[in-house]
């Protein structure tokens, strides 16, 4: 883990400090969390059973303990003064454990208020005061350490896709509605919470057919000269004039609505990610491996409203750095490990955090794992080289000089190439079935393979990813299933999804991974409402459908199938007096034409229902 900070180069604006917070890396047997409230990242092994190690930005003495493995860990976090642990492991309830000098170490329990809602994850807001956040709104307790127990202080009941926390200004942020787009602030201060004014995120226009949401990866909160502003990543849409992607900033006051005041233009599309370093904002484009600088002090074009920025100096990347490496004398003697600048390992947190997974180590693996990483890289290195030649030969064809004189030569490959194919096939896979290596190990091995190909910056093929999912299934690791996803070491793709789909009946929240993974992707809208009607959630189907502007064109049939299947009869109700709308709406009649085989729908709602005119509008 880095913080950012100003440097005075001629070459560069911005460097990494000096002395990072090592912390063991995310594996089989650690996971990894961060704090942004305490900075502090959170390295628990085996589910707190062989230690937690607690680092954090200030204090350079560790926080070492050991905790009963009662199953995965979700969430770790102190309360503010390290007095009181709380652990998230299901999603009902969160766990504490007093860390007062002649206190038990016992621990107590606190189930969420909401009847059937879902933690999502938690916020101290303060040494004693803790807040849950559900898919259903937001419970705020004072802990009571002396009798283990807790007192709810206040809740507020509200649909929830996604939350975040500026632990600077003691605010919470809670997504909702079906895009997610509506933002509802939560102030927190001396044991009591206001709620602040929602407001709207304007997405950029989008054709029907793609996805249209807010993301929690597009939004940071940050103070920037003293007051509190949401910035949104807008991504560039390529149905508009736009130029590429910008940053737009709503000022969230204490009182009074959020206003959008400023948007900085970045003029270049692809990756971003967002810090804040001395109230400057800065910008870092992972296809380019720079950063740009915004003020927004400084004096910019306004149209009355919004004032526009441009960046305040040439991008620039960040200054080259080496890790200092941790570990054995014989290791430290080596050459410090250069660290990859602006890569996918990346997570960024506010205001000026900066943590890699994956390169970032407290000590190195054991040695027979660091020969595989080496082979690895020398397989890797003659793969990468092959490829590069192929796609200058393919190009040459494409461009006309395979008419040239000489023609192009085309690669060979020779028996130095092992390509993903060949390792998933003859070796990775058998690997995989051999029961006499831990299984432990094997997950490593499968993972050192794909560490070494994004290294070289091959596109790792999803086989490869199934593989590690398969075999984190058989050993029963979903923990760190949860940990892979959370740090995209494993990408998006659809073949995914369905993979963890089909794990739901072992492993219930795959099913929500797999639907969180589709919606990440921008052409899985089929997909999504397939999930959603197979699981009976029709209405949220619906939603969603409408969301993209797709519910013109719907199968009328497919959605009132799912809902007779529910046996719901007010869902099946709801469902066709919707239907019935779009037909009034669309042909001036309510009725069903032929061509949408409707028939056996109307006689069961005029069994049940009757033959009822058109009715009012139905809310969903």
């Amino acid at each position: 883990m880095a913080t950012a900070a100003s440097q005075d180069s001629q070459d560069y604006y911005l460097a990494l400090c000096a002395r990072p917070v090592h912390f063991e890396k995310a594996s089989p047997v650690n996971c990894v969390f961060f704090d942004e409230a305490n900075k502090q990242v959170f390295a628990v092994r085996s589910g707190g059973a062989t230690g937690v190690v607690v680092k954090g930005l200030e204090d350079r003495n560790p926080i070492s303990f050991r905790m009963e493995d009662k199953g995965e860990v979700k969430c770790i976090k102190f309360s503010l003064g390290n007095k009181i642990l709380a652990v998230q492991r299901t999603s009902k309830n969160v766990d504490f454990l007093n860390f007062i000098p002649d206190s038990p170490q016992i621990e107590y329990t606190q189930e969420c208020k909401t009847k059937n809602a879902n933690i999502l994850g938690f916020c101290w807001t303060g040494s004693a005061e803790i807040v849950f956040i559900t898919d259903q709104g937001i419970e705020f307790y004072q802990v009571l350490p002396e009798k283990r127990t807790l007192k709810l202080l206040k809740s507020q009941n509200i649909n929830v896709n996604w939350y975040m926390y500026c632990p600077e200004s003691s605010v919470i942020l809670l997504s909702t509605t079906v895009l997610g787009n509506v933002l509802q602030p939560f102030y927190f201060k001396g044991g009591t919470m206001s709620k602040l004014s929602k407001f709207e995120i304007e997405l950029p226009a989008a054709p029907k057919a793609s996805k249209l949401s807010l993301s929690e990866r597009d939004i940071a909160m940050a103070t920037i000269y003293g007051q509190l502003y949401v910035l949104y990543l807008r991504h560039h849409s390529r149905t508009s004039n736009s130029t590429g992607a910008e940053v737009v900033l709503y000022h969230l006051p204490r009182e009074g609505s959020c206003k959008k005041l400023h948007i900085l233009k970045l003029y270049r599309t692809g990756k971003f990610a967002l810090n804040v370093v001395d109230n400057l904002v800065v910008v870092h484009h992972q296809d380019t491996e720079t950063s740009i600088i915004f003020d927004i002090r400084l004096k910019g074009e306004s149209d009355g409203t919004v004032i526009l920025h441009q960046l305040v100096l040439p991008a620039r990347s960040i200054q080259p750095y080496q890790i200092p490496v941790a570990g054995p004398a014989s290791v430290t003697s080596q050459f410090p490990v250069p660290c990859k600048l602006y890569s996918s390992s990346w997570i960024v947190f506010q205001p000026d955090i900066i943590i890699s997974a994956s390169e970032v180590l407290s000590e190195p693996d054991g040695g027979s794992l660091s020969v595989v990483a080496t082979v690895f890289d020398k397989l890797n290195h003659e793969y990468k080289k092959y490829l590069e030649a192929e796609q200058t030969y393919n190009m040459a064809l494409e461009t006309g000089q395979s008419r040239s004189n000489p023609p192009p030569k085309r690669p060979v490959r020779t028996q130095a190439v092992i390509d993903q194919s060949d390792m998933y096939t003859h070796v990775l896979s058998v690997f995989t079935e051999k029961k006499e290596a831990p299984h432990k190990f094997t997950i490593a091995v499968l993972m050192e393979y794909i560490r070494s190909l994004n290294q070289f910056q091959i596109a790792v093929q999803h086989y490869l990813y199934e593989l590690v999912i398969k075999t984190l299934v058989q050993h029963n690791l979903f923990y760190m299933l949860h940990q892979f996803l959370q740090y995209h070491v494993l990408s998006d793709s659809k073949p995914l999804a369905c993979l963890l789909l089909s794990l739901e009946s072992i492993y219930p929240p795959a099913h929500q991974l797999s639907l969180d993974m589709l919606k990440r992707l921008s052409t899985a809208n089929d997909e999504i409402v397939e999930v959603l009607l197979s699981k009976h959630q029709v209405l949220a189907a619906l939603r969603f459908i409408r969301g993209i502007g797709g519910h013109d064109s719907i199968s009328a049939r497919k959605f009132l199938d799912a809902a007779k299947q529910t046996e719901d009869e007010m869902l099946f109700y709801t469902i066709f007096r919707f239907f019935e709308q779009r037909n009034q709406r669309l042909r001036g009649n309510p009725s069903f034409t032929p061509g949408e085989h409707c028939e056996e729908h109307v006689v069961f709602f005029k069994q049940h229902f009757g033959d009822q005119a058109l009715m009012k509008p139905t809310a969903f």
